[in-house]
């Protein structure tokens, strides 16, 4: 397959020479400026699989979270619940914790090193980016698998703009949002958004009659912007966003495929979670080098009560909190013109050093009613494990150059150094007091090298090929609990290959990438449940696994209002030979949560009426290929396709549309894990989101 699409690409050469002398053609593509390299360049220049959402395809999929957006990316799942708080990132296999994941978000800069904090509202974004491969060499800790970038849309400052829009849909769906952006004295202006959004639950609780899993949160976001001159710029970005949600919808496995959408419990919880951010970003440019810094940061706190037996009876109750403060500080300095090395060989850098703290605290309480714990003990017992702390420092130092060969070969060298220091003191403990009360402490660093090649041939302006070598990185730790011998794990890393190509065609119309991958995974991290414990997780290490694929995307604009999409994404991730876990063999076994193919189509189609009026229609189809829950592969969730639409009518003020969800209402789960203790088929999951659909309208003043 690759083959034959780099020989259709250098056939090509013919058709393109002419762009030079064409004028200006509507069906063009435009090209995708990412910032996979820290800087604003092309995509389709990259050595790296990248893909970029804009800001009009994100409204077009109606994307609210990061999540929504993936289905433009091959070979990306998430693996999470409906409560926010928990989405985990994976991209061709690769994934891990929560608490210490393979794949970051980064948020206009600022990493977030929890899945907590990551799955916010996407308010004022300006594109969101999806960059798989080794990105450990630039972005250090936690890019094992990749990066994802979302930035945020900066205030105008030629006049003042408002706008409010709103929806509403089944299962009492509402959305309201204000937002607000101006100049306020001569290069400096603010943006300020305001909104809420909620709904009622997907999930009936057969004992009460009520709903589960009802969703409800409030965000704003906040940023002033200030640019003296054409050199230098700053800006301060503040948002927060609380949710308060309800309890999880998570029942018997075998009784979510007989019956859908229900559960049975006694006790009702709920999850609730704060997300605090200050971003302070500054930046120097000028035709030679630019210097910028980036400094965040990101507090969070969450608290979660549920039914932790998830039956009728009353044997197990949870109470978990958590808190979470981070800081970040980067600071980098480019050469932006390449420096001429010869007549025929030119050169270009960066490096940056990158410093960080990380201060996380939780408190978990199971409470186990009378009898339940032992017969022996005839009234109510309360463990708490852990009451704890986990403490993060470190910083990295990284360097890149790109040494470019007669206009036409790029070759790239990166390397980066890490070293993180961690410690802990965990307290474990029963009230009344029916056993000793445990307490671990330790200290342990690591430290790191990711070097990064990579070699591009560039045909002409809009067609190349390349190979990528890289090794990806991610540290050890503590476990805040897990079982006794496993309160610690160790380091993993990840060595990748990437051959690929890219190109456009037929006068820019059509836009085709491809590459094929091998990842080869040492001590990778698993987030396992702990056999002692409902419903709680822990990281450990288990030898080793890999995965190989292809992915192909294809983007072609036949006619001025005719856009069309394609993807498709193929991973093979096994364990290695001889790999056990808990002294059972995985050999070969398909790694959890990575989908053996992930495929993407869809359109948008537009249509301009007279008096200024223009009606439009988005439909993508996203097919799953299915996968395994856990690393035994006792259970998995098949193949399943989900498809959406939207539609409307847009002038120059006001648009008014129609959307839908899961039209043809598949069910599927989406996520689970084995949990023998209480559940008859040995798992909890829940359900997808079923068939939503709503209206949706937005007025701007100008």
């Amino acid at each position: 397959m690759l083959k034959s699409i780099v020989v259709a690409l250098i056939m090509a050469g013919p058709v393109m020479a002419q762009d030079l002398i064409l004028p200006p053609d509507p069906t063009r593509l435009p090209p995708h400026q990412v910032t996979v390299f820290k800087e604003l360049e092309d995509a389709g220049r990259l050595p790296f699989s990248v893909d970029a959402i804009e800001e009009a395809l994100l409204h077009n999929l109606g994307a609210n979270t990061v999540s929504d957006a993936a289905v433009y990316a091959p070979n990306t799942f998430f693996s999470e619940f409906t409560a926010r708080k928990l989405s985990n990132p994976r991209f061709r296999g690769i994934g891990a914790s929560p608490l210490n994941p393979g794949v970051t978000t980064y948020i206009d800069g600022v990493p977030q090193f929890n899945a907590n904090s990551s799955s916010i509202e996407l308010l004022d974004v300006e594109q969101v980016e999806f960059a798989r491969g080794p990105l450990s060499p630039l972005f250090g800790r936690n890019a094992l698998g990749g990066v994802i970038n979302i930035t945020t849309r900066r205030p105008t400052l030629s006049q003042w703009k408002s706008a409010f829009s709103t929806a509403t849909g089944n299962y009492a769906e509402w959305r309201e949002q204000i937002s607000v952006s101006g100049p306020i004295a001569d290069g400096t202006a603010v943006s300020l958004t305001l909104g809420g959004s909620g709904r009622q639950g997907f999930t009936t609780n057969d004992i009460t009659g009520r709903d589960l899993d009802h969703r409800a949160a409030g965000y704003f976001k906040g940023q002033l912007w200030w640019t003296p001159n054409s050199r230098w710029e700053s800006r301060l970005i503040i948002s927060n966003e609380i949710d308060r949600d309800g309890d999880y919808a998570l029942n018997d496995l075998g009784a979510l495929m007989v019956n859908p959408y229900h559960a049975a419990r006694d006790y009702e919880g709920d999850t609730r979670r704060n997300v605090f951010s200050t971003t302070i970003l500054a930046r120097y440019e000028d035709a030679l080098y630019t210097f910028s810094t980036i400094t965040g940061f990101v507090h969070w706190s969450t608290r979660d009560r549920t039914d932790l037996d998830y039956t009728p009876g009353s044997f197990v109750t949870r109470q978990n909190d958590e808190r979470d403060f981070q800081f970040t500080e980067e600071l980098r300095f480019a050469i932006n013109t390449p420096a001429p090395i010869t007549p025929n060989i030119s050169l270009k850098w960066q490096a940056g050093l990158f410093l960080f703290s990380q201060r996380y605290s939780q408190e978990a309480a199971n409470t186990y009613e009378a009898f339940v714990l032992d017969p022996m003990i005839p009234f109510p017992v309360t463990s708490t494990s852990p009451q704890g702390e986990l403490n993060d420092t470190g910083f990295g130092l990284y360097g890149q150059t790109t040494l470019n060969v007669m206009k036409r070969v790029d070759v790239v060298i990166g390397l980066r150094a890490d070293r993180e220091d961690k410690d802990a003191e965990l307290n474990s403990f029963y009230g009344p007091a029916i056993a000793p009360a445990a307490t671990t402490t330790g200290e342990r660093n690591f430290r790191n090298w990711s070097p990064e090649f990579a070699g591009a041939y560039h045909f002409d302006d809009n067609r190349m090929v390349y190979a990528s070598f890289g090794r990806g990185y991610k540290a050890g730790g503590f476990n805040a609990v897990a079982p006794a011998g496993s309160e610690s794990y160790n380091a993993e890393s990840a060595y990748h290959v990437e051959l690929g190509a890219k190109g456009s065609m037929a006068d820019g119309k059509l836009a085709v990438s491809a590459a094929a991958f091998f990842i080869d995974w040492n001590r990778m991290q698993l987030n396992l449940p702990d056999p002692f414990v409902p419903a709680q997780f822990y990281i450990g290490n288990v030898d080793g696994a890999r995965s190989k694929g292809v992915e192909l995307e294809v983007h072609a604009r036949p006619h001025p209002d005719v856009d069309l999409f394609g993807g498709l994404g193929f991973t093979n991730a096994r364990f290695d030979d001889g790999t056990s876990l808990s002294g059972m063999d995985i050999s070969h076994n398909p790694v959890p949560n990575a989908p053996q193919h992930t495929f993407t189509l869809g359109t948008e189609l537009k249509r301009e009426l007279p008096a200024g009026l223009t009606v439009y229609g988005h439909v993508d189809a996203w097919f799953n290929g299915g996968f395994k829950y856990d690393e035994s592969n006792t259970a998995g969730q098949p193949a399943y396709s989900l498809v959406n639409f939207r539609a409307g009518a847009r002038g120059s003020r006001l648009f008014v549309e129609f959307f839908m969800k899961n039209v043809g209402g598949t069910r599927y789960i989406p996520i689970a894990f084995a949990f023998p203790m209480l559940a008859p088929s040995g798992f909890l999951g829940e359900m997808g989101a079923p068939r939503r659909f709503g209206v949706a309208a937005q007025l701007q003043i100008d």
